[in-house]
């Protein structure tokens, strides 16, 4: 298996998809949008591949609407309403990400998170799921003024953790994950288990690695 770098002293994750697997309570807000309109609810399936687009995928599934619509915008401040007030519910790590975190920990390796999901939200899943006093640091889609595939949350975290970008690596689920890891100098590592869709070319998105479960992740890690 290739060698990332030398040493990696950090791992960060991407939130939806990545490290959490957050579609469920994703999906019921958007289901809870269709039954006030008298609509029967979708497949958690059918809604999960849309789960890392945030509100404007799930309402563009399970409505048919999109920015520029003259109605998107109150339906997407219902459709954040909506998961605020039970955000986790059934919202759970990934299966083999708590023991990840448990060897990143006991080899000294620190790791965080780095998502576009909003602060408002982010605070209270990663409180609710004991991560909080757990990560080295956490940066939300507002914490810096640029969000992925900008490059500015990656280098924030990085930062906030003391920790240099050469020896750091990023875990996602998305083309932009692999944008913003290449854009702050941090090498990436594509969560193939994550919400892709059935079309995702993930091979052609450029990311360093692609891992198939969350413990393939300490194969990279002790590659040195």
């Amino acid at each position: 298996m290739p060698q990332i770098v030398s040493r990696i002293e950090l791992v960060l994750f991407d939130l939806d998809g990545t490290l959490v697997d957050t579609a469920p309570d994703l999906a019921a807000a958007a289901n809870r949008q269709r039954a006030e309109r008298g609509l029967d609810p979708l497949p958690l399936e059918a809604l999960r591949p849309m789960a890392s687009h945030g509100a404007r995928g799930l309402i563009g599934r399970a409505l048919g609407r999109a920015p520029g619509d003259e109605d998107y915008e109150s339906l997407r401040q219902q459709f954040l309403a909506f998961y605020e007030a039970a955000l986790c519910v059934h919202s759970r790590l990934f299966e083999g990400m708590d023991a990840t975190l448990d060897a990143l920990e006991r080899s000294g390796v620190r790791w965080g998170i780095v998502t576009n999901k909003l602060a408002r939200f982010t605070a209270p899943l990663v409180e609710s799921l004991g991560l909080t006093r757990r990560a080295a640091c956490v940066v939300s889609g507002d914490t810096t003024p640029h969000a992925k595939p900008h490059p500015a949350p990656l280098l924030h975290a990085i930062e906030q953790a003391r920790a240099a970008a050469a020896a750091s690596i990023y875990v996602g689920d998305d083309l932009r994950d692999v944008q913003a890891g290449h854009a702050a100098g941090v090498a990436t590592v594509i969560a193939a288990y994550g919400y892709l869709g059935a079309d995702a070319d993930i091979r052609g998105w450029g990311g360093d690695h692609i891992i198939e479960r969350p413990t393939d992740l300490l194969a990279l890690v002790e590659s040195d």
